[in-house]
């Protein structure tokens, strides 16, 4: 008989003992850096489950972790009782109140999908394969950022279960501190099992990515970096040094090539948004321009993100302003003359909607910011060893001009210390208030956790 045996009659999905075979499948992750090895799973059905698995955790001195799409695994979570929570997937759109409620476990495909005959959309990332819930409690910055802000400045309720085993409905009335921090503190103070958020009226878009050849990346960015200036808040961009690889999936222009990717979406007349973008299009030749008028539906492919699991690591940060020192920095340290096995380096501009509190304030920091650097790099073979180091000299080269801190959502691996100076003393005091009081003996295990 197994220490999970007792848990079993408890709870309706499978519980497995980390020895159990089954548990790779149960566990599998998008970044495969890290292997969940837990000492106990519970497949999560519904609340009750994960209830009976945070009492059952509780009661036998285990931490507890969750996972849905495990974008975000940081660790292996060894000697944890592992919630997943992928069988929590339903979702319902309410279409005069313009908003959606979403199990634990749905992915933003499933909302775009469920929301889109009603010409609404939610703030759903660059990659819709991306779960709901883990993206909007990090902040969620997306294709429709600039104009609408954060993911987590629309959420409207949230249904936790603490570490003390009880469920909880809190919103901006019935526990205001708790909703503050949900909101931008990310897996800090409770397993999440539904969550209420906004919708936004749109149903198209202009945008799509243009690629440009690397020969020319230091006239791409510098472009860029006066062109965003001009930019109403309808339009959201990036942009990000790639170096692809020699797949045959990939189109024979870019198969094993350094390119500049720029990424546009614009909420707005197609013709508005040509007449935006015609500067950038007029800085060189292009090797595939594939910006149109598209449905909202679409919007995976401004991106293009990669939807098969691989080993990575990311660092970031932001940045208060970027010169043509910053940018030429960048170059010299991504750009195509650089010996680096990075992915990808991507600037994003901020600003607009992202700059202004909420409506109902809540803790996601990184508002100051007006632009956003990330890093991405293999971890694959004698790379593990390295990829950290190299992702980090990336940030450190932008100290210069940083920001306070970064995006929560794109800060990568880091240690409690570093997450914490992401907020200036009285925000992270009141979030360390928070999760003091409802997880007082540390039993929740998050990815990035909280420390003074």
């Amino acid at each position: 008989m197994t220490a999970s045996t007792h848990l079993v009659p408890q709870v309706s999905g499978p519980v497995l003992d980390g020895a159990d075979p089954r548990v790779a499948v149960e566990v599998a992750a998008f970044n495969t850096t890290h292997t969940a090895r837990p000492a106990v799973v519970v497949g999560a059905t519904g609340t009750a489950d994960v209830v009976a698995a945070v009492r059952w955790a509780t009661a036998n001195g285990l931490r507890v972790a969750v996972q849905s799409t495990g974008h975000g695994l940081v660790s292996d979570l060894a000697g944890t009782v592992l919630v997943t929570t992928h069988r929590m997937s339903a979702v319902a759109v309410d279409p005069a109140a313009r908003t959606a409620r979403v199990g634990a476990g749905v992915r933003w495909a499933q909302v775009i999908e469920a929301a889109a005959p009603f010409g609404l959309a939610p703030l759903s990332g660059s990659a819709s394969g991306v779960g709901v819930v883990g993206y909007t409690l990090g902040g969620g910055l997306g294709p429709l950022a600039r104009r609408h802000g954060f993911a987590a400045d629309h959420v409207r309720s949230v249904e936790l279960v603490t570490a003390d085993g009880e469920v909880r409905h809190v919103d901006a009335i019935s526990d205001p501190d708790l909703f503050w921090a949900l909101r931008g503190g990310s897996g800090n103070f409770g397993i999440v099992t539904e969550l209420e958020f906004d919708l936004v009226p749109v149903a198209r878009l202009y945008g799509g990515g243009i690629f440009f050849p690397g020969a020319v990346a230091a006239d791409v960015l510098h472009a860029y970096r006066t062109w965003v200036a001009t930019l109403p808040e309808e339009t959201t961009t990036s942009v990000a040094l790639l170096r692809l690889p020699p797949l045959p999936t990939l189109p024979e222009p870019l198969r094993g090539q350094f390119v500049v990717h720029l990424r546009v979406a614009h909420l707005g007349p197609a013709e508005e948004g040509a007449a935006l973008l015609a500067p950038m299009r007029a800085v060189a030749p292009a090797l595939m321009d594939l910006v149109t008028d598209m449905p909202f539906a679409a919007v995976d492919s401004i991106h293009m993100d990669p939807t098969d699991p691989m080993p990575t690591w990311d660092r970031g940060t932001t940045l208060r302003e970027l010169p043509a020192e910053a940018v030429d920095e960048l170059l010299a340290i991504a750009g195509p003359d650089a010996v680096v096995p990075l992915i990808m380096v991507e600037l994003r501009q901020l600003g607009g909607a992202l700059g202004r509190p909420a409506a109902v304030p809540n803790a996601v920091a990184g508002r100051d910011a007006a632009f956003s650097v990330w890093a991405l790099g293999p971890t694959a073979g004698p790379l593990a060893e390295t990829m950290p180091a190299i992702t980090q000299s990336v940030v450190d080269r932008m100290a210069p001009w940083a920001a306070r801190g970064a995006l929560l959502n794109f800060l990568g691996a880091a240690g409690p210390e570093r997450v914490a100076r992401l907020w200036g003393d009285a925000d992270r005091e009141r979030l360390l208030a928070v999760r003091d009081r409802l997880d007082p003996g540390r039993v929740l295990a998050p990815g990035l956790a909280l420390t003074r």
